[in-house]
C-alpha cells in the first residue's frame, strides 16, 4: 500500500467493534455503526481494543495500514462514539471528590499494610508473575511519556516549562539509551520477553487497554488538558514508592540487572518529577486557568479507579 510503513500487526479482534474497526483498516469490511458504541460495555476488552487501534494510527500505527487513515473521517466518527462511551461512564462511576491539595497529599499516604500488585510482586512474586507484569505494561512502557507529551502545545508559562523538564528525563535527557522506553525494553530481556513495540497487543487486558487509552484520550482533547495533568501528578507522586517496591521484587526474583535498573531509575527520578509536577506544572496550569482545578482532580481520581481495576484483575489472575 502506498505510503504504508512497517509497524506491529493488526491485533485479532474481541467483538463487532473491534472486528469493524480493524476490518475498515484493512479495507476487507466495513466500520460498526456509530450507535453500536452506545451499548458496549466501557470498561470492555472489545470498545477498548476498537479504541487503542484508532488511537494507535496517531503513535506508530500498523503494518500495511495506510498512515493516511489516522485522519479517516469515517474512522474519526467511530472513534468519537467510543470516546463518548468511555467518558460517560468514568464520569458516572469515578468518584467526586473535592479539594486539589487534599487529593495531592491523599497520593502521598502509603499504607503500613499495603495490598495491591507492588507489594504482591515484592514480597511473593515470581519469575512468571514478573514477566505477566511486564506484558501487560509493555502496552504503556514502550512509548513512555508518548501520550504525555500531546500535552505541552496546550500549556504556558511555567506549566509547559515544568512538563517538559520532567518529559526531557523521560525521553532519556539526551541519552537514546536511557530513554524510558528503551529501559523497559531492557528490562524485558532480562525477563526473556519479546522487545518489539506493540507485540503483546493481543495478550493486553481490557483493564490495561483502558488506562493506556485514558492517557490518549486526554492528550488528543485540548479541552481534557487539565485532566491529562492531573493523570500525570498521579502517576509522578504515587511512581517512587511503588518503583522501589518493584525493584525489590525483580533483585529478589533475580529477574537481572536492566530489569532492576528500570525501577531504581523511576525511585530518584520520580522523586524528584513529583515536586516538579506539584509546583510547576500543576500550580502553573491553574494560575493561569484556575477553572481547570476539578478537571486535574478527575484526572488523578480517574487513573487511579482504572490502576485499581487493573491491579484486580491482575491479583485475580496470580491468585487463580
Amino acid at each position: 500500500m502506498s505510503g504504508a510503513k512497517d509497524g506491529p500487526r493488526l491485533p485479532r479482534s474481541r467483538g463487532e467493534l473491534s472486528a469493524g474497526v480493524l476490518a475498515h483498516l484493512r479495507g476487507d469490511g466495513p466500520l460498526p455503526p456509530v450507535r453500536a458504541a452506545a451499548a458496549a460495555d466501557p470498561y470492555g476488552d472489545d470498545l477498548h481494543l476498537a479504541l487503542y487501534t484508532c488511537y494507535e494510527l496517531h503513535y506508530r500505527g500498523f503494518a500495511g495500514v495506510d498512515p493516511a487513515s489516522e485522519w479517516d473521517p469515517a474512522l474519526l466518527e467511530v472513534r468519537a462514539a467510543l470516546e463518548r462511551r468511555f467518558e460517560s461512564a468514568l464520569r458516572d462511576d469515578v468518584a467526586h471528590t473535592a479539594g486539589l491539595d487534599d487529593v495531592l497529599d491523599g497520593l502521598l499516604v502509603e499504607p503500613v499494610q499495603g495490598t495491591g500488585v507492588s507489594y504482591f510482586l515484592q514480597e511473593r512474586g515470581d519469575l512468571s508473575a514478573l514477566r505477566s507484569y511486564g506484558v501487560q505494561r509493555s502496552l504503556y512502557h514502550l512509548k513512555e511519556a508518548d501520550p504525555h507529551a500531546w500535552v505541552l502545545p496546550r500549556l504556558s508559562g511555567r506549566a509547559k516549562a515544568g512538563m517538559a523538564a520532567v518529559e526531557y528525563d523521560e525521553f532519556g535527557a539526551g541519552r537514546h539509551d536511557q530513554v524510558h522506553a528503551q529501559l523497559f525494553a531492557d528490562l524485558m530481556t532480562d525477563l526473556g520477553l519479546e522487545t518489539a513495540y506493540g507485540h503483546y497487543l493481543d495478550d493486553g487486558h481490557a483493564e490495561m487497554l483502558a488506562l493506556v487509552n485514558l492517557m490518549s484520550l486526554f492528550g488528543l482533547h485540548r479541552r481534557l488538558r487539565g485532566a491529562l495533568v492531573g493523570h500525570f501528578a498521579a502517576v509522578e507522586i504515587t511512581s517512587s514508592p511503588a518503583s522501589r517496591r518493584l525493584a525489590e521484587a525483580m533483585k529478589r526474583a533475580g529477574a537481572g540487572p536492566a530489569a532492576e535498573y528500570f525501577y531504581t531509575e523511576h525511585v530518584e527520578a520520580d522523586a524528584v518529577h513529583e515536586q516538579v509536577v506539584r509546583h510547576d506544572v500543576i500550580r502553573g496550569l491553574l494560575d493561569d486557568e484556575p477553572d481547570l482545578e476539578a478537571d486535574v482532580v478527575f484526572g488523578i481520581n480517574t487513573t487511579g479507579f482504572l490502576e485499581d481495576r487493573l491491579g484486580e484483575r491482575m491479583m485475580a489472575d496470580w491468585r487463580s
